[in-house]
Protein backbone atom coordinates (compact mmCIF):
# COMPACT_ATOMS: atom_id res chain seq x y z
CA UNK A 1 0.00 0.00 0.00
CA UNK A 2 1.30 3.41 -1.45
CA UNK A 3 0.78 7.02 0.00
CA UNK A 4 1.82 9.97 -2.10
CA UNK A 5 0.45 12.36 0.39
CA UNK A 6 3.51 14.01 3.22
CA UNK A 7 2.23 13.11 6.87
CA UNK A 8 0.69 9.74 5.78
CA UNK A 9 2.61 6.46 6.24
CA UNK A 10 3.82 4.38 2.80
CA UNK A 11 3.75 1.42 4.10
CA UNK A 12 5.58 -2.30 2.97
CA UNK A 13 3.60 -5.55 4.81
CA UNK A 14 6.60 -7.75 5.26
CA UNK A 15 6.74 -11.26 7.18
CA UNK A 16 7.89 -11.92 10.11
CA UNK A 17 11.23 -14.52 10.03
CA UNK A 18 8.65 -16.72 12.58
CA UNK A 19 6.08 -16.87 9.69
CA UNK A 20 3.61 -15.28 12.34
CA UNK A 21 1.26 -12.10 11.72
CA UNK A 22 2.65 -9.75 9.42
CA UNK A 23 5.06 -6.97 10.53
CA UNK A 24 4.99 -3.67 9.06
CA UNK A 25 7.90 -1.15 7.68
CA UNK A 26 7.15 2.22 6.54
CA UNK A 27 7.86 5.41 6.25
CA UNK A 28 6.15 8.69 7.57
CA UNK A 29 7.42 12.16 5.59
CA UNK A 30 6.25 15.15 7.84
CA UNK A 31 6.78 18.52 6.45
CA UNK A 32 5.31 21.68 8.12
CA UNK A 33 2.21 23.30 6.21
CA UNK A 34 2.48 27.48 6.54
CA UNK A 35 2.95 28.90 9.71
CA UNK A 36 3.12 25.95 11.94
CA UNK A 37 5.27 25.34 14.60
CA UNK A 38 7.81 22.32 14.84
CA UNK A 39 6.01 20.86 17.94
CA UNK A 40 2.65 20.32 15.57
CA UNK A 41 4.84 18.47 12.83
CA UNK A 42 6.09 15.99 15.47
CA UNK A 43 2.56 15.91 17.00
CA UNK A 44 1.50 14.06 13.78
CA UNK A 45 4.29 11.96 13.37
CA UNK A 46 3.58 10.62 16.78
CA UNK A 47 -0.15 10.17 15.92
CA UNK A 48 0.78 7.98 12.99
CA UNK A 49 3.04 5.52 15.01
CA UNK A 50 0.49 5.29 17.55
CA UNK A 51 -2.34 4.36 15.40
CA UNK A 52 0.27 1.94 13.64
CA UNK A 53 1.45 0.58 17.63
CA UNK A 54 4.69 1.30 15.95
CA UNK A 55 8.48 1.47 16.96
CA UNK A 56 11.03 4.33 15.18
CA UNK A 57 13.95 2.34 13.11
CA UNK A 58 15.47 5.39 12.53
CA UNK A 59 14.98 9.15 12.30
CA UNK A 60 16.06 11.90 9.69
CA UNK A 61 15.96 15.60 10.55
CA UNK A 62 15.98 18.38 8.44
CA UNK A 63 16.31 21.70 9.34
CA UNK A 64 18.37 25.21 10.68
CA UNK A 65 20.64 24.46 12.89
CA UNK A 66 19.65 27.61 15.32
CA UNK A 67 16.36 25.68 15.94
CA UNK A 68 18.15 22.60 17.20
CA UNK A 69 17.24 22.86 20.86
CA UNK A 70 13.44 24.16 19.84
CA UNK A 71 13.22 20.71 17.35
CA UNK A 72 14.82 18.81 19.94
CA UNK A 73 12.39 20.33 22.35
CA UNK A 74 9.41 19.63 20.41
CA UNK A 75 10.32 16.09 19.68
CA UNK A 76 10.89 15.04 22.86
CA UNK A 77 7.43 16.44 24.28
CA UNK A 78 5.96 14.16 21.09
CA UNK A 79 7.78 10.73 21.22
CA UNK A 80 9.27 10.97 24.44
CA UNK A 81 12.80 9.74 25.25
CA UNK A 82 14.70 9.37 22.16
CA UNK A 83 15.45 5.26 21.73
CA UNK A 84 16.15 5.33 18.05
CA UNK A 85 19.13 6.61 15.74
CA UNK A 86 18.52 10.40 15.06
CA UNK A 87 20.70 12.00 11.94
CA UNK A 88 20.26 15.63 11.67
CA UNK A 89 20.96 17.78 8.67
CA UNK A 90 21.12 21.08 8.37
CA UNK A 91 18.95 20.82 5.36
CA UNK A 92 17.20 24.50 5.76
CA UNK A 93 13.63 24.45 4.36
CA UNK A 94 13.17 26.54 0.85
CA UNK A 95 10.96 28.89 2.82
CA UNK A 96 12.48 30.54 5.94
CA UNK A 97 11.74 27.96 8.12
CA UNK A 98 13.19 26.32 11.21
CA UNK A 99 12.25 22.67 9.74
CA UNK A 100 12.49 21.33 6.11
CA UNK A 101 10.98 18.39 7.66
CA UNK A 102 11.22 14.65 8.94
CA UNK A 103 11.68 11.15 7.50
CA UNK A 104 10.67 8.33 10.40
CA UNK A 105 11.30 4.44 9.37
CA UNK A 106 9.62 2.35 11.65
CA UNK A 107 8.43 -0.98 12.17
CA UNK A 108 4.59 -2.32 13.44
CA UNK A 109 4.31 -5.92 14.62
CA UNK A 110 7.87 -6.55 14.95
CA UNK A 111 10.85 -6.88 17.66
CA UNK A 112 13.44 -3.85 17.12
CA UNK A 113 16.87 -4.64 19.07
CA UNK A 114 19.01 -1.17 19.79
CA UNK A 115 22.60 -0.78 18.88
CA UNK A 116 24.63 1.64 21.69
CA UNK A 117 27.92 3.55 21.54
CA UNK A 118 28.27 4.21 24.88
CA UNK A 119 25.50 6.16 26.09
CA UNK A 120 24.13 7.00 22.82
CA UNK A 121 21.83 5.03 20.55
CA UNK A 122 22.92 5.29 17.15
CA UNK A 123 21.28 1.44 15.44
CA UNK A 124 17.95 -0.39 15.34
CA UNK A 125 17.95 -4.23 14.25
CA UNK A 126 14.97 -5.90 12.83
CA UNK A 127 13.94 -9.13 10.63
CA UNK A 128 11.81 -9.61 7.93
CA UNK A 129 10.68 -13.06 6.77
CA UNK A 130 14.29 -13.09 4.44
CA UNK A 131 16.88 -11.08 5.87
CA UNK A 132 18.54 -9.00 8.92
CA UNK A 133 18.40 -5.20 8.11
CA UNK A 134 20.50 -2.82 10.70
CA UNK A 135 19.29 1.07 10.28
CA UNK A 136 22.28 3.62 11.48
CA UNK A 137 22.40 7.04 12.16
CA UNK A 138 24.13 10.64 13.70
CA UNK A 139 27.22 8.78 13.61
CA UNK A 140 30.63 10.83 13.10
CA UNK A 141 34.41 10.84 14.32
CA UNK A 142 35.43 11.03 18.04
CA UNK A 143 37.95 13.94 17.98
CA UNK A 144 37.13 17.16 16.52
CA UNK A 145 40.48 18.09 16.44
CA UNK A 146 41.76 15.73 13.49
CA UNK A 147 41.68 17.12 10.11
CA UNK A 148 38.86 15.98 7.91
CA UNK A 149 40.37 13.35 6.40
CA UNK A 150 41.56 11.64 9.67
CA UNK A 151 37.97 12.34 10.77
CA UNK A 152 36.46 10.19 7.56
CA UNK A 153 38.86 7.01 8.63
CA UNK A 154 38.16 7.39 12.59
CA UNK A 155 34.01 7.69 11.35
CA UNK A 156 34.46 4.51 9.72
CA UNK A 157 35.95 3.06 12.38
CA UNK A 158 32.65 3.85 14.58
CA UNK A 159 30.44 2.52 12.22
CA UNK A 160 32.44 -0.53 12.21
CA UNK A 161 31.79 -0.78 16.10
CA UNK A 162 27.88 0.05 15.97
CA UNK A 163 27.76 -2.43 12.90
CA UNK A 164 30.18 -5.60 14.88
CA UNK A 165 27.71 -4.77 17.72
CA UNK A 166 24.84 -5.65 15.58
CA UNK A 167 26.53 -8.60 14.37
CA UNK A 168 26.73 -6.97 11.03
CA UNK A 169 30.00 -6.37 9.02
CA UNK A 170 31.10 -2.60 6.82
CA UNK A 171 30.74 -5.55 3.83
CA UNK A 172 26.80 -5.47 4.59
CA UNK A 173 26.40 -2.43 3.74
CA UNK A 174 24.17 -1.35 1.17
CA UNK A 175 23.40 1.91 1.58
CA UNK A 176 25.11 5.15 3.28
CA UNK A 177 24.36 9.10 3.89
CA UNK A 178 27.28 10.93 3.84
CA UNK A 179 26.63 14.69 5.11
CA UNK A 180 29.74 16.22 4.74
CA UNK A 181 30.10 19.95 6.33
CA UNK A 182 31.68 22.84 3.79
CA UNK A 183 32.11 19.71 1.34
CA UNK A 184 33.04 21.79 -1.71
CA UNK A 185 36.59 22.79 -0.29
CA UNK A 186 37.31 19.03 0.76
CA UNK A 187 34.90 16.58 -1.91
CA UNK A 188 38.23 15.34 -3.21
CA UNK A 189 40.17 13.95 -0.03
CA UNK A 190 36.71 12.60 0.84
CA UNK A 191 36.53 10.65 -2.00
CA UNK A 192 40.36 9.55 -2.07
CA UNK A 193 39.87 8.35 1.86
CA UNK A 194 36.41 6.35 1.24
CA UNK A 195 37.62 4.71 -1.78
CA UNK A 196 40.64 3.61 0.12
CA UNK A 197 38.83 1.68 3.02
CA UNK A 198 36.32 0.37 0.77
CA UNK A 199 39.42 -1.13 -1.18
CA UNK A 200 39.54 -4.21 1.46
CA UNK A 201 36.06 -4.45 1.81
CA UNK A 202 34.49 -7.74 -0.07
CA UNK A 203 31.08 -6.36 0.09
CA UNK A 204 28.57 -9.22 0.41
CA UNK A 205 26.75 -8.08 -2.55
CA UNK A 206 30.05 -7.58 -4.92
CA UNK A 207 29.10 -3.54 -5.47
CA UNK A 208 29.68 -0.32 -3.31
CA UNK A 209 26.99 0.46 -1.42
CA UNK A 210 24.59 3.46 -3.31
CA UNK A 211 24.77 6.53 -1.31
CA UNK A 212 24.35 10.66 -0.75
CA UNK A 213 27.03 12.97 -0.25
CA UNK A 214 25.46 16.85 0.29
CA UNK A 215 26.84 19.84 2.11
CA UNK A 216 25.58 19.77 5.48
CA UNK A 217 26.32 20.68 9.00
CA UNK A 218 25.77 18.58 12.23
CA UNK A 219 24.81 18.87 15.81
CA UNK A 220 28.54 17.89 16.88
CA UNK A 221 30.98 20.11 14.83
CA UNK A 222 32.29 17.46 12.84
CA UNK A 223 33.57 17.50 9.83
CA UNK A 224 30.98 14.90 8.58
CA UNK A 225 28.29 12.45 9.56
CA UNK A 226 26.79 9.20 8.47
CA UNK A 227 23.84 6.92 8.29
CA UNK A 228 23.59 3.35 7.14
CA UNK A 229 21.62 0.65 6.21
CA UNK A 230 23.25 -2.65 6.28
CA UNK A 231 21.01 -6.04 5.13
CA UNK A 232 22.28 -9.83 6.05
CA UNK A 233 19.60 -12.45 3.98
CA UNK A 234 18.86 -14.95 6.49
CA UNK A 235 17.22 -17.36 3.60
CA UNK A 236 17.85 -17.93 -0.08
CA UNK A 237 16.62 -16.19 -2.35
CA UNK A 238 16.76 -13.09 -0.35
CA UNK A 239 20.03 -10.41 -0.93
CA UNK A 240 20.83 -7.16 -2.49
CA UNK A 241 21.93 -6.13 -6.13
CA UNK A 242 22.96 -3.17 -7.67
CA UNK A 243 21.00 -1.86 -10.13
CA UNK A 244 22.82 0.75 -13.02
CA UNK A 245 21.76 3.85 -14.65
CA UNK A 246 20.58 3.17 -17.88
CA UNK A 247 21.22 6.97 -18.84
CA UNK A 248 24.62 7.72 -16.40
CA UNK A 249 28.02 6.37 -15.93
CA UNK A 250 29.20 4.19 -13.11
CA UNK A 251 30.15 7.03 -10.54
CA UNK A 252 33.48 5.60 -9.66
CA UNK A 253 33.88 6.15 -13.30
CA UNK A 254 34.80 10.14 -12.18
CA UNK A 255 36.74 8.69 -8.61
CA UNK A 256 33.22 8.66 -6.61
CA UNK A 257 32.82 5.12 -4.55
CA UNK A 258 28.68 4.74 -4.84
CA UNK A 259 26.42 2.34 -7.04
CA UNK A 260 23.72 4.42 -8.51
CA UNK A 261 21.26 2.03 -6.96
CA UNK A 262 20.93 -0.84 -4.67
CA UNK A 263 17.77 -3.12 -4.81
CA UNK A 264 17.12 -5.38 -1.60
CA UNK A 265 14.80 -8.27 -1.63
CA UNK A 266 13.41 -10.13 1.31
CA UNK A 267 10.44 -10.66 3.69
CA UNK A 268 8.37 -10.34 -0.12
CA UNK A 269 9.44 -6.86 -0.86
CA UNK A 270 11.49 -5.35 -3.22
CA UNK A 271 13.04 -1.88 -2.24
CA UNK A 272 15.04 0.29 -4.50
CA UNK A 273 17.11 2.93 -3.07
CA UNK A 274 18.48 5.49 -5.19
CA UNK A 275 21.50 7.04 -4.32
CA UNK A 276 21.62 10.99 -4.76
CA UNK A 277 21.16 11.40 -8.20
CA UNK A 278 21.80 15.14 -10.40
CA UNK A 279 22.28 16.51 -13.98
CA UNK A 280 25.24 14.41 -15.07
CA UNK A 281 26.26 13.06 -18.51
CA UNK A 282 26.89 9.76 -19.42
CA UNK A 283 30.91 10.66 -19.59
CA UNK A 284 30.30 12.40 -16.17
CA UNK A 285 30.23 15.86 -16.30
CA UNK A 286 27.79 18.35 -15.70
CA UNK A 287 25.22 18.71 -17.91
CA UNK A 288 23.37 22.04 -18.00
CA UNK A 289 25.30 24.55 -15.84
CA UNK A 290 23.56 27.42 -14.96
CA UNK A 291 20.20 26.00 -16.15
CA UNK A 292 18.39 25.01 -12.94
CA UNK A 293 14.93 23.62 -14.35
CA UNK A 294 16.92 21.74 -16.97
CA UNK A 295 19.18 20.29 -14.37
CA UNK A 296 15.94 18.90 -12.55
CA UNK A 297 14.23 17.61 -15.56
CA UNK A 298 17.26 15.56 -16.67
CA UNK A 299 17.72 14.54 -13.17
CA UNK A 300 13.90 12.84 -13.22
CA UNK A 301 14.56 11.62 -16.83
CA UNK A 302 17.83 9.45 -15.04
CA UNK A 303 16.00 8.85 -11.51
CA UNK A 304 12.44 7.38 -14.15
CA UNK A 305 15.20 5.41 -16.24
CA UNK A 306 16.12 3.54 -12.95
CA UNK A 307 13.02 2.95 -11.69
CA UNK A 308 11.79 1.33 -15.17
CA UNK A 309 14.56 -1.07 -15.32
CA UNK A 310 12.91 -2.68 -12.17
CA UNK A 311 9.66 -2.43 -13.17
CA UNK A 312 8.63 1.03 -11.13
CA UNK A 313 7.26 4.50 -11.68
CA UNK A 314 6.99 7.23 -9.38
CA UNK A 315 3.95 6.35 -8.10
CA UNK A 316 6.15 3.68 -5.84
CA UNK A 317 7.92 6.27 -4.11
CA UNK A 318 8.15 5.42 -0.39
CA UNK A 319 10.59 8.31 0.63
CA UNK A 320 12.87 11.23 -0.91
CA UNK A 321 15.06 14.33 -0.42
CA UNK A 322 15.64 17.07 -2.54
CA UNK A 323 18.78 19.26 -2.21
CA UNK A 324 18.61 22.41 -3.91
CA UNK A 325 21.75 24.92 -4.49
CA UNK A 326 19.00 28.16 -4.33
CA UNK A 327 15.51 27.96 -2.47
CA UNK A 328 14.21 29.70 -5.35
CA UNK A 329 15.10 26.44 -7.57
CA UNK A 330 12.39 24.31 -5.75
CA UNK A 331 9.76 26.20 -8.53
CA UNK A 332 11.25 24.02 -10.82
CA UNK A 333 10.53 20.48 -9.12
CA UNK A 334 7.45 21.64 -7.89
CA UNK A 335 6.24 22.48 -11.84
CA UNK A 336 7.78 19.20 -12.88
CA UNK A 337 5.69 17.36 -10.09
CA UNK A 338 2.04 19.13 -10.41
CA UNK A 339 2.69 18.59 -14.51
CA UNK A 340 2.78 14.82 -13.82
CA UNK A 341 0.07 14.52 -10.67
CA UNK A 342 3.10 14.18 -9.02
CA UNK A 343 2.46 16.94 -6.18
CA UNK A 344 2.39 14.81 -2.92
CA UNK A 345 4.94 12.94 -3.34
CA UNK A 346 6.96 11.97 0.16
CA UNK A 347 9.29 14.40 -0.09
CA UNK A 348 11.07 16.67 2.01
CA UNK A 349 12.91 19.77 0.50
CA UNK A 350 16.23 21.47 1.84
CA UNK A 351 18.29 24.20 0.75
CA UNK A 352 21.47 22.53 0.84
CA UNK A 353 24.87 22.57 -1.24
CA UNK A 354 25.27 19.63 -3.62
CA UNK A 355 28.63 17.70 -4.05
CA UNK A 356 29.85 19.92 -6.88
CA UNK A 357 29.44 23.79 -7.51
CA UNK A 358 27.62 23.96 -10.53
CA UNK A 359 25.37 20.79 -9.63
CA UNK A 360 21.98 23.36 -8.58
CA UNK A 361 19.87 20.22 -7.72
CA UNK A 362 20.18 16.80 -6.61
CA UNK A 363 17.43 13.93 -5.54
CA UNK A 364 17.56 10.84 -3.51
CA UNK A 365 14.56 8.37 -3.61
CA UNK A 366 13.40 4.93 -2.25
CA UNK A 367 10.38 2.96 -4.34
CA UNK A 368 8.89 -0.39 -3.23
CA UNK A 369 7.15 -3.33 -4.60
CA UNK A 370 6.07 -6.54 -3.90
CA UNK A 371 8.35 -9.56 -4.80
CA UNK A 372 7.63 -11.66 -8.00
Amino acid sequence: MNSLHPGKATIMETQTAAAGPAAAEFVVTEIPRAGEPAGTVFLRLADELARRHAQVLSLMIYGAMAAWEEIERAMARTLGTTQWPVTWVEGASCDGGPLAGVQAFALAGGKVERVRLGNRIVGSVYEDGGARHCLLGGLGPTSLALGPGAQVQQMFGNLERALDQAGFALSDVVRTWFYNEDILSWYGEFNRVRSGLYRDVKFRTGSLPASTGIGARNIDGAALAVAAWAVRPRVAGAGAREVGSPLQCPAPAYGSAFSRAMEVDSGGWRRLTISGTASIQPGGKTAWEGDARKQVDLTMEVIAAILQARGMNFGDTTRATAYYRKPEFKQHFDAWRKERDLAHMPVVDTHSVVCRDDLLFELELDAGRASG
